[in-house]
């Protein structure tokens, strides 16, 4: 995710509703009709984006946000330090009368000047200091910051991840390095002493009472984020890589339920690790999604599944272990999250040449919608490709018209989506109907630089609704700030 932003502007999204295909908003059923809410009226577009006279975010009338963290300015408990930079996936985990309880991800190499500190009892890899990780912060009822403390430490590149359904947060390394390898950073240096490219469980609870243990069932490769069905015998699991391009996977117990703490006693092996395979109607497996375009939007596609033969990639990465024709690829999958029906996942983009096989469509981002019982996967969101903004950019105008690079994803309490933009030039918070329209709820103002002369301002990360869907909190990633964003979401997301 924390990969260079890209040098292209996509265009607006596009959808299609077909009846029984599309997940349901909330507890109504999907129809033709889909940019309708669960009350059967349409969906309110949001207002118009205004300036923020502090030059942090943009908002629709009627919206405030606050501040929640800031890297190397907010205050950790316990004295650790100020709170790390480079915030990513987010989730909140419990929520009281006091308010609610998020952990937070920071996508962070060794050697980061702001990195999660080695506090005890949380350290994975004692050879990774000043590395990624993940803070719990606590909130009260409007997003104000009460404390924080480290809950990960010794992880890298903590990416994105996925709440459970008993309330803890499954963290994922989107890295593969391996014991022994060197790195250097920060002007420091140092060598891995343990694996990396794993999953982990952080609990919301103090950094004594953590298990920083990877959860090696689940694979050792790029991870980006995952969602566990609400049986809990299943986990879906997103591989954000290319060369070639990664896979999205289904991790299968073989006995029992996972449940808090389970990372302790999972055997390594144990459960069934697969690869997917979307097939049309012949049976011929889709080699990459980038062949399925916007004239399949709300067409399901039936979706079977090949074991990984090593899921530790002893020698050889796990993509790498299927040859191109046998799996299902795509550039960049990314974003994951359950509504229990089903899980949504996202492709940001796919448009250079080395990134896309043969024949295949250019396309500024996905978002598709895979029914747990069908076992079939369905495109509900389409960004084509803009050729015309290759290295301009929209006029100022438009630029809240104009959208590329999906990347996490949530649902809201109303069934709707929120997707966080990683994308070029103006960077938003967006609201997404499935098989609808796409609005921008937000729109990032903190300049971190130029291209080609013009501004840049970085990707947004971690969208997540309290459960009560009174605040969504969102990140900028660099400088890393989370918010808490409050005002009458219930007028337009149901």
């Amino acid at each position: 995710m924390s990969l260079s932003r890209r040098q292209m502007l996509g265009s607006t999204a596009v959808g299609l509703a077909v009846g029984g295909v599309l997940p349901s908003l909330a507890a109504t059923p999907a129809s033709a009709a889909s940019s309708t809410g669960t009350t059967g009226r349409p969906l309110r577009p949001f207002p118009p984006l205004k300036d923020d006279p502090n030059g942090i975010l943009a908002l629709p009338e009627g919206f405030s946000y606050r501040i929640v963290t800031r890297e190397g300015q907010t205050d950790m408990a316990f004295g650790q330090g100020k709170t790390p930079g480079l915030h990513d996936g987010t989730g909140v985990v419990g929520q009281k009368h006091a308010g609610y309880t998020l952990i937070l991800n920071h996508e962070l190499g060794p050697g980061s000047a702001n990195g999660v500190p080695h506090i005890p009892g949380t350290v994975y890899d004692p050879g990774a200091p000043m590395s990624g990780g993940c803070t719990v912060v606590n909130t009260d009822p409007d997003g104000g910051l009460l404390s924080q403390w480290v809950g990960i430490s010794g992880t890298i590149r903590n990416c994105a991840g996925g709440v459970t359904p008993w309330g803890t947060w499954l963290t994922c390394e989107e890295s593969s390095n391996k014991a022994g390898s060197s790195w250097s950073g920060g002007g420091q240096s140092g060598v891995y002493q343990k694996d990396h490219g794993y999953v982990f469980e952080v609990y919301p609870d103090a950094s004594s009472a953590q298990l920083p243990k990877p959860i090696k069932a689940f694979g050792r490769y790029d991870h980006e984020a995952l969602a566990v069905e609400p049986k809990q015998r299943r986990v879906y699991l997103s591989e954000d890589a290319s060369g070639p391009n990664g896979l999205f996977y289904r991790w299968t117990a073989s006995s029992g339920k996972l449940e808090k703490g389970f990372a302790e006693h999972l055997g390594d092996t144990e459960g069934t690790l697969e690869a997917m395979q979307i097939r049309l109607d012949d049976g011929t497996i889709v080699p990459d999604v980038a062949y399925i375009t916007s004239a399949q939007l709300g067409r399901p596609f039936q979706v079977t599944w090949i074991a990984v033969p090593d899921r530790d990639a002893k020698t050889v990465p796990t993509r790498q272990q299927f040859a191109d024709g046998t799996v299902t690829r795509g550039k960049k999958f990314e974003g994951v999250w359950s509504n229990g029906e089903g899980c949504y996942i996202v492709n940001s983009y796919a448009f250079a040449t080395a990134d896309l096989p043969p024949d295949a469509a250019k396309h500024d981002g996905m978002v598709w919608f895979y029914n747990y019982k069908d076992e079939t996967i369905t495109l509900v969101t389409y960004f084509p490709h803009n050729g015309f903004a290759e290295g301009e950019g929209p006029s100022p105008k438009y630029a809240d018209m104009t959208f590329d690079g999906p990347d996490n994803v949530t649902v809201t309490p109303w069934g709707t989506l929120v997707l966080a933009e990683d994308g070029v030039r103006a960077s938003h918070v967006l609201s997404s109907v499935p098989g609808g329209p796409t609005y921008a709820i937000a729109r990032n103002q903190v300049q971190i630089g130029t291209t080609n002369g013009a501004p840049t301002y970085s990707e947004f990360t971690g969208p997540t609704f309290s459960p009560d869907g009174k605040v969504l909190f969102v990140n900028i990633q660099t400088p890393g700030i989370q918010l808490a964003i409050t005002g009458p979401w219930q007028d337009y997301l149901r």
